[in-house]
Order: C-alpha cells, then sequence, then structure tokens
C-alpha cells in the first residue's frame, strides 16, 4: 500500500469519524434538546402537578377550616341559646318572684286593712260591752237596793245568809256521799249460780241462820233500865261511844235493843252490857273499862273459833292470821248470812264436788272456806273483796290454785285451775238456798222494775236498764233533744229522786249515755 493510499484512508477515515463526530453530535444534541424538553415538560407537569396538589390542598384546608369554623359557630350559638335561654328562664323567675311580692305585699295590705276593721269592730264592741256592763251593774245596783228595801237586809248580810245555806248543803251532800262509798265498798255482789249439783246440795246439810243488825238483851227487871240510862243518859251516852252501837231503851218489856251493822260490835257492847248488870257498878268509866276487858275477850274468842273451825273441817298448816280472819267470820255477815257458816258450808261444798270429779278435795276445801277472807280484812281497800282475799292468801303463802280460786269466784280475774269454777259454783250454791239470804226474788225484781220506771218518767229518756244487780242505771237519751250539759243534769236529778222516793241497799251508780249516729246509704 502507498502512502496515498493510506492517507486517503486515513483521510477518508478521518472525515468518517468527524461526520460520525458531527452527527453524533448533532444526535447527542437532539437527544438532548429531546431530554431537556421532556425534563421541561416533566417539569411543567410536576409543577402543575405540584400546583394542582397544593390547590387541592389549600381547598381541603379551607373546607376543614370553613368546617370547623361552622361547627365552632353552632357550638358558640348553641351556647349562647342556652345561656339566652338561661337568662330567659331567671328573669321569667324574677318577673314571677316579683309578681309574688307584689301579692304578699297586696295581701299584707289587706290583711292590715282588715286588721284595722277588726280592731275598729273591736274596740266598738268593748265600748258597747263596757256601756251594757254599766248598765247591768246600774240595773244590779238598783236590784240590791229594791232587794235590800223588801228584805231589810244589806247585800253583805245576804251573801253570808248564802254562803252558810250553801255550806250546809254542801257538808250534807258530801257526808251521804261518803256514806254511800263506804256502803259500797263494804258491800259486794252476788252472783247466781252457773251449775247446781243435785247429789253435791244433797250430801251436805246446813243451817240457814239469818243475821239482822239487832241484838237484845234480855234483863231480868225494868228496874235496870233506869241504871243503864244513868244520871241524864250519861251512862248510855258512854257506853254508845265505847262500842259504837246504839243503845235503845223504850217500853219493851225486859229488854234492852241494840241496833249497829258491826256483829263485833254488837256482840263486844252485849257482853259488856252482862257484865256491867251483873257487877252493878254502871257509870262512864266502869263502862270504858268493862268495854275494854270486853273487847280482848271477843279477840281472843275469834282466834279461838277460827283454830276450832280449821280443826273442824280438817285444813292443817293456815298462817295464824288467816286462822284469825276465819274467826272474825262470826261476827260477820253478808246480805243477812253468816259469814262463816256460808264459808263453812262452801268448803264441804267444794270438797265433795272435787271428790266426785276426781280433783284435790283437801285444796278445794281450803279455797272453799278462804273464798271470802277479803270481807274480813279490818283496814278499809278499794280492791273487790275477791282479789283481796287472793293478795291476802299470797301474802301467807297459801296453794297457788287456792289463790286463784279465791280471786276467781266472782270473775275478777281469769281462772286458770278446775278448782276455781267449784268454788264459785259452790258459793252460788249456798248463797242461792231457800231462806240463805234476806233478799227475796220477787222483791228484787220488783225493785229493779220500779228503778227502771222511775228514770222513764224523765223527758228525753228513751231506753233504761238496771245492772249489776240493780247497783248501776245506765239511761239512753235522745240526741237530739238532750245535750252533754242536760246529760250531766240528768244523772244528778234523777239520782235524787232515787235517793227521796226508793230504798235500796249501798248505792247505784247513775250513767246516762247520749249518742250521736249519722247514716247514709252508698247504692
Amino acid at each position: 500500500m502507498n502512502k496515498i493510499d493510506f492517507w486517503v484512508m486515513l483521510l477518508s477515515d478521518i472525515i468518517s469519524i468527524a461526520v460520525g463526530v458531527y452527527i453524533g453530535r448533532r444526535l447527542l444534541g437532539r437527544l438532548f434538546a429531546q431530554r431537556e424538553k421532556d425534563a421541561e415538560t416533566r417539569s411543567a407537569e410536576i409543577i402543575k402537578n405540584a400546583e394542582l396538589t397544593a390547590e387541592n390542598i389549600k381547598k381541603d384546608r379551607i373546607l376543614e377550616a370553613r368546617e370547623k369554623y361552622l361547627k365552632l359557630k353552632a357550638e358558640f350559638e348553641e351556647d349562647t341559646n342556652r345561656k339566652k335561654n338561661i337568662l330567659i328562664t331567671n328573669e321569667n323567675k324574677l318577673k314571677q318572684r316579683e309578681q309574688q311580692l307584689q301579692q304578699q305585699a297586696d295581701q299584707s295590705k289587706r290583711k292590715e286593712a282588715e286588721l284595722d276593721q277588726q280592731k275598729q269592730q273591736l274596740a266598738q264592741q268593748q265600748e258597747a260591752i263596757g256601756k251594757r256592763r254599766e248598765e247591768a251593774e246600774r240595773m244590779r245596783l238598783q236590784q240590791v237596793e229594791a232587794l235590800e228595801k223588801i228584805a231589810n237586809l244589806t247585800a253583805e248580810q245576804a251573801r253570808e245568809q248564802l254562803v252558810d245555806a250553801l255550806k250546809a248543803e254542801a257538808d250534807s251532800r258530801a257526808s251521804s256521799y261518803i256514806k254511800s262509798v263506804v256502803e259500797e265498798a263494804k258491800l259486794t255482789a252476788t252472783k247466781e249460780a252457773k251449775k247446781v249439783v243435785i247429789e253435791t246440795i244433797q250430801r251436805t246439810a246446813t243451817e240457814h241462820a239469818i243475821e239482822n243488825c239487832v241484838s237484845v238483851f234480855n234483863i231480868e227487871s225494868d228496874d235496870i233500865k233506869g241504871k243503864v240510862i244513868g244520871r241524864e243518859g250519861r251512862n248510855i251516852r258512854a257506853l254508845e261511844a265505847a262500842t259504837g252501837v246504839e243503845i235503845i231503851v223504850d217500853d219493851t218489856p225486859e229488854a234492852i235493843i241494840i241496833s249497829g251493822f258491826d256483829p263485833v260490835r254488837r256482840e263486844i257492847a252485849r257482853l259488856s252490857l252482862h257484865r256491867l248488870v251483873q257487877d252493878g257498878r254502871i257509870h262512864p268509866a266502869r263502862i270504858e273499862e268493862i268495854v275494854a276487858k270486853t273487847r280482848k275477850n271477843i279477840e281472843d274468842e275469834i282466834v279461838e273459833i277460827g283454830e276450832r273451825t280449821v280443826i273442824d273441817l280438817g285444813i292443817h298448816g293456815l298462817h295464824p292470821e288467816l286462822i284469825k280472819m276465819i274467826g272474825r267470820m262470826r261476827f260477820r255477815s253478808s246480805y243477812g248470812q253468816n259469814l262463816l257458816q256460808h264459808s263453812r258450808e262452801v268448803a264441804k261444798l267444794c270438797a265433795t264436788m272435787a271428790a266426785e270429779l276426781g280433783l284435790n278435795a283437801k285444796l278445794a276445801k281450803r279455797a272453799g272456806l278462804l273464798h271470802d277472807i277479803g270481807k274480813v280484812w279490818p283496814e278499809e281497800a278499794e280492791l273487790p273483796h275477791a282479789v283481796l282475799g287472793m293478795e291476802l292468801a299470797k301474802k301467807y303463802k297459801e296453794h297457788p290454785e287456792v289463790c286463784n280460786a279465791i280471786g276467781a269466784h266472782h270473775d275478777e280475774i281469769e281462772m286458770t285451775t278446775l278448782i276455781s269454777p267449784i268454788v264459785q259454783v259452790c258459793d252460788a250454791v249456798s248463797g242461792s238456798r231457800p231462806g240463805a239470804r234476806r233478799e227475796m226474788m220477787e222483791s228484787y225484781i220488783r225493785r229493779l222494775k220500779e228503778l227502771e220506771e222511775l228514770a222513764m218518767n224523765f223527758q228525753g229518756v228513751i231506753k233504761c236498764y238496771a245492772i249489776q244487780a240493780g247497783r248501776e242505771l245506765r239511761v239512753m237519751v235522745d240526741a237530739e233533744n238532750v245535750t252533754d250539759e242536760k246529760a250531766n243534769t240528768l244523772s244528778f236529778d234523777i239520782s235524787q229522786k232515787i235517793e227521796k222516793e226508793m230504798q235500796y241497799p249501798g248505792q247505784i251508780k247513775i250513767t246516762v249515755i247520749r249518742e250521736m249516729r249519722s247514716v247514709a246509704y252508698a247504692k
């Protein structure tokens, strides 16, 4: 190869390379331009996308801000409305309170006006009353002057006489009331028999002696009456004062009457008279001495009678005080029936009946003997004699069944043993026998009917019932025609008429009942 070819080839290669380089550069330039253009396009797109994204974000933020604003605005408006409602409510309450205060103020003004009017009326009434009092006082003075002229007495003298009369009437009524209360405490009611056991009555026979309030002291001659009376009656007055009885010395031949409700006192008076007449020395000092000795002898006799009674009945272990009270029964009567004989009979009846029923006959006999022990208790007591006897039996350590039988024989307490009804029945059997007690059935019924008829005669009385064996009168009155004040007056008027027109033992309780009833029907 020659150099020309070499250079030609080299030049062609160089030209090819240059052309290639040029073309490459042109291609690279175009490529770079295209890439730059693409980059600008992408940048523009990115910027545009960024702007769109920013716009979207902006819009979102604006929407969120707007929503938050709207929410805050709603909450604010709600809070504002709530506070506004509270303010309105408070304002309404304030208005209501103002109205109430105004109404109260108006009421206060009206009340003040009414009070002023009432004060004026009261002042007028007081003034009128004062005038009436002055007029009444003037009329009273005129009447007093007229009465003084008619009666020739001053007002002070008339007042003293009226006070004296009222005092005398009050003393009389008080004495009558005290006497009736004492008699009621001493007298007790008896009940009819609930059950009569014929076999027991037939197997127990007892005398029925009726006691009375009078004893007769027989004397040999009427000359002794003068000694008993004494100079100007001093002996008989001393004897009555020492014994507490009434000595009646009359025209009855060879007899002196001793009257008194207490058999012990009558017996002391009788024995004292017997000793005085035998001794012959009758004067006040001797009378007091003899009466004191006789009283001591009677006390000894009472103990002896009690001991003899419990021995005869076969009762053992009684307290000495109970034995003494049993002896005192000999000188006590109940509705005319001797209390000791009655108690002995009840004891025998109780023993027989208890034996027939298979019960403890000894306890029944003991309870029957002691059932009326409360009647001879020397001290005054407000309790019924059955309850008082039960308390005495408990005090002296008697058996509980005996105590219950004593307290329940008039139904004051509940019966808890089988002996109690036996004692009650036997007490009724002993008291209801013909001749055992003084008061007969016919006279008893007649007295109760008279009592009811007497009360029915009063105006306003519609019904009346005599109960508690005639010791209480229950009067029912018409509530429309009889007021409460008139009912009180009616009870007093009935009691006064009974006292004047009737004879009865003890006292009668008058109970006036005024009852108002209103009746309606629901249909």
